[in-house]
């Protein structure tokens, strides 16, 4: 789950990051997740909140250098600490959006994950609305399965959709969840998702 902000792994954390370079320019991708890693087992989260913050800043803060060379963007992602990762350090868009201040680096932007921002606070409309300005890359999943937008759940994806439209977000929207069968069958939500909207598919 990454080192960015586990202290005494510095150096892990930047070796790691000149890998990850490596493999976004080989594969044409401008973007790489910078995954902050755990809270030490048995360890207080409110008591190494402020240490594991200083860590995180110092990595990100080289991290941007680093990416801005390669004229990369760095992305830090919100992991609910409800059901994923109950240690994990990055558990809200409050926080990461916090943190992206203080580092002050315009390579450096929010990971928006809607399963996770949706497990830990709700509050979508409102939440995409505040930080959507500082979002990168939009990831989505259906809750509480973590399966297909056209799954059961609790959300709304039209609508979501059409938010994230009518608040200008142009970017990517990349499917992290489980499909029911295999790729192509997992997909068919977005068919249905065209037709409703009276959209080809073709060239969308």
């Amino acid at each position: 789950m990454g080192l960015g902000a586990v202290p005494g792994r510095q150096a892990a954390f930047r070796e790691g990051l000149e890998q990850a370079v490596l493999y976004a320019k080989a594969l044409g991708c401008p973007r790489i997740h910078l995954m902050a890693g755990r809270v030490p087992r048995g360890a207080d989260r409110a008591a190494v909140r402020s240490e594991m913050e200083t860590v995180f800043l110092e990595n990100l803060k080289h991290a941007a250098g680093v990416l801005a060379r390669e004229n990369l963007v760095g992305l830090l992602e919100p992991i609910n600490t409800r059901i994923t990762d109950p240690q994990y350090f990055l558990d809200s868009p409050q926080q990461a959006a916090a943190i992206l201040q203080k580092v002050g680096r315009p390579n450096l932007q929010l990971q928006m994950d809607i399963f996770h921002w949706q497990i830990m606070d709700g509050n979508l409309t409102g939440n995409i609305r505040e930080f959507l300005p500082i979002v990168g890359h939009v990831q989505v999943a259906q809750v509480p399965g973590r399966g297909d937008p056209g799954s059961p759940g609790e959300l709304n994806f039209s609508y979501l959709f059409q938010l994230l439209e009518d608040e200008g977000y142009n970017g990517f929207v990349g499917c992290e969840y489980q499909p029911q069968g295999d790729t192509v069958e997992g997909l068919s939500w977005l068919r249905s998702y065209w037709d409703r909207r009276g959209r080809s598919q073709a060239g969308q």
